[in-house]
């Protein structure tokens, strides 16, 4: 039997039939012999083709050059609106469409919606603001679908300004009732920030279905309020609404930020017993939660047993071992990825030079950097600069950092800055560290850890009275001291201890096991560091303001709260103190415990005494 020729692309107009494979058949095309039909004929075809091609760019392109080529009006209404909406749907460049809606004679709300949503699912959602002022110039009435699409491009600009307006014209027009449109507003709300404004949006719906749910549960991840999203998910269970994908993903990242293992384990049975197990993006989220959450060895499993990888699976573990403090295997693993012929990201390269940075690796941190830019071509962007500025400032090489950011292509930001800044604290450099400071004040004024980073400096120098300039500088521009604070998770609760917090019921019990932790410590001779006190104050009273900190106290608690062996883990919110992790690395020998904290930069390891950053942090 003969075999069917396939026709070409280049043919496709042609007065051949088409093959039988494509979306296209003879007896709908238009031919040559189409010219001397009326015109409303032939744009009755090219429409109904516009309506049964959806998978190519290409073919209709030829449709629109078919039709003007044929003597269709450039201006047809009905064959612009299904062009714009097919290549809108196929995420064209809006520079196409844009071009045809402004050839079209006179455009109704549906096209004037497809563009919206086109600059609005785009990388630069502004026109879609500047085609509704047109729209409403032109007097075309916005309908129920204007809105949410409108709502979408001002989430993605987070403008809560412009977005309080359209709120508004969304209550005039009646629509505040739709529930695609409170969705719409939800995340709209959620995405500027004003999460609070979202759930009391949310709380007024009569009806909340599980996309409106989702909304404000990742608003509350994304937004420091991971508490509240796990409260919102209790009630979603009491409510009888059953989870998606999309929730598991929030709340895994809310997890993660409270370091709330128990939790995040419970979602992973969930996931199992739902079927999540095979969701890439699941997964990745799963895998980032128990680095997050310092287990590595589960996140190492849920890495071997994915069947699908990506960039970002490879990128989550490599940055979750270096942060744990295992930077070896960090690199081991980037060095597999490359054996696999894995093509690995910028991101990937974040977590290759973080992994140098906090194991002291300098060469290899800058040999990495060369192959980087040479060998996969990535240009460095400033998270790569500032990593090496951390390799270097880590290592005690201030000068050579500074000398680095000098000579850097890109601008550098105040993170570089105040990087600098904590190495001068941290290696004595005062001169460089007042330098710091004020081109960190330039581009970042008010925040309150850079004035305490230089009271810190002056303090170490005996230099008391700049450290009271300091301040009383800090309470007259009403900088406020980030409060440290250590969080523990135990019996389905997270509990937050401040330094000498006693606002817990059973604070007599934890002060009397800090005593007795104290007191078994002096045994193995410890002995208090308290040159990290930098107060101008008698040597007893230093000893007793380091034994209040935050981590020792939650320490204490999960030690008398928890049975002998249990692993301790504690997320704080600020860099661990020389003499806590002194502290904390002997009672976990002296304890038989493994107690793994999470400070603002990395993670520790506590374990027989013995701690995975190997005092290098």
């Amino acid at each position: 039997m003969k075999k069917a020729k396939c026709t070409s692309y280049g043919s496709m107009f042609s007065k051949h039939p088409f093959p039988r494979t494509s979306c296209f058949y003879s007896t709908n095309l238009p031919t040559s012999s189409s010219l001397h039909k009326p015109e409303s004929l032939l744009v009755k075809k090219c429409i109904f083709l516009l309506q049964n091609c959806f998978s190519s760019k290409l073919k209709l392109r030829q449709i629109h050059a078919f039709s003007i080529r044929h003597g269709v009006p450039l201006n047809d209404p009905d064959i612009g609106k299904h062009l714009i909406y097919n290549l809108v749907s196929l995420s064209a460049p809006m520079s196409y469409p844009h071009n045809i809606f402004s050839c079209i004679r006179s455009s109704n709300v549906f096209t004037w919606n497809t563009m919206i949503r086109g600059y609005a699912e785009s990388e630069n959602p502004e026109p879609a603001l500047q085609l509704y002022r047109q729209m409403r110039a032109s007097c075309i009435q916005p309908d129920t679908h204007t809105y949410p699409f409108l709502l979408k491009a001002v989430a993605k600009l987070a403008d809560v300004r412009i977005g309080e307006i359209v709120h508004s014209k969304v209550i005039r027009n009646g629509y505040d009732s739709l529930a695609f449109v409170q969705n719409s507003l939800l995340h709209m709300y959620a995405a500027c920030g004003l999460v609070d404004s979202a759930h009391k949006a949310f709380e007024l719906m009569s009806e909340r279905d599980i996309v409106a749910w989702n909304s404000v549960i990742n608003g509350f991840a994304l937004n420091g309020k991971p508490n509240e999203a796990l409260t919102l998910f209790r009630e979603m269970g009491l409510e009888g609404v059953k989870p998606d994908g999309y929730t598991v993903l929030s709340l895994l990242s809310a997890c993660a930020e409270l370091g709330a293992l128990a939790l995040g384990r419970r979602v992973h049975v969930y996931m199992v017993k739902v079927g999540l197990t095979d969701n890439l993006h699941v997964n990745n989220a799963l895998l980032d939660f128990y680095a997050k959450c310092g287990s590595i060895r589960e996140a190492r499993k849920v890495f071997d047993e994915m069947k699908e990888r990506n960039a970002v699976s490879w990128s989550s573990l490599i940055v979750g071992l270096a942060v744990n403090g295992f930077g070896e295997q960090a690199l081991e693993l980037f060095k597999e990825m490359e054996t696999e012929e894995l093509v690995p990201s910028e991101v990937t390269f974040v977590g290759v030079l973080y992994a140098c940075s906090h194991c002291g690796m300098v060469d290899e941190g800058f040999s990495y950097f060369k192959r980087m830019k040479e060998k996969y071509g990535i240009v460095p962007k400033i998270e790569h600069h500032g990593c090496i500025v951390d390799l270097l400032s880590r290592a005690g090489l201030v000068k050579e950092a500074y000398q680095y950011i000098r000579n850097m292509p890109l601008q550098p930001n105040a993170v570089i800055w105040r990087t600098l800044l904590g190495a001068c604290a941290m290696h004595g450099h005062l001169t460089l560290g007042e330098y710091a400071r004020a081109q960190v004040l330039k581009l970042e004024p008010g925040y309150s850890g850079d004035y305490v980073l230089l009271s810190n400096l002056y303090a170490s120098e005996q230099r008391w009275s700049d450290v009271h300039v300091l301040r009383r500088k800090m309470l007259r521009d009403g900088v406020k001291k980030i409060p440290g604070y250590s969080l523990v998770e135990f019996g389905n609760h997270v509990y937050e201890f401040l330094m000498g917090d006693r606002s817990h019921p059973q604070s007599d019990q934890i002060y009397a096991m800090l005593a007795e932790i104290t007191k078994r410590l002096r045994l193995e001779g410890y002995a208090p560091h308290t040159e990290n006190v930098l107060a101008d104050i008698e040597e007893e009273e230093k000893e007793n303001a380091l034994s209040y900190h935050s981590e020792k106290i939650a320490v204490a608690f999960m030690l008398l709260k928890t049975a002998p062996g249990t692993p301790i883990r504690i997320v704080k919110n600020l860099r661990i103190c020389a003499d806590c992790h002194l502290a904390i690395k002997l009672t976990s020998k002296v304890f038989e415990r493994e107690i793994i904290v999470r400070d603002q930069s990395r993670f520790h390891h506590f374990r027989d005494g013995f701690c995975s950053c190997r005092d290098y942090w």
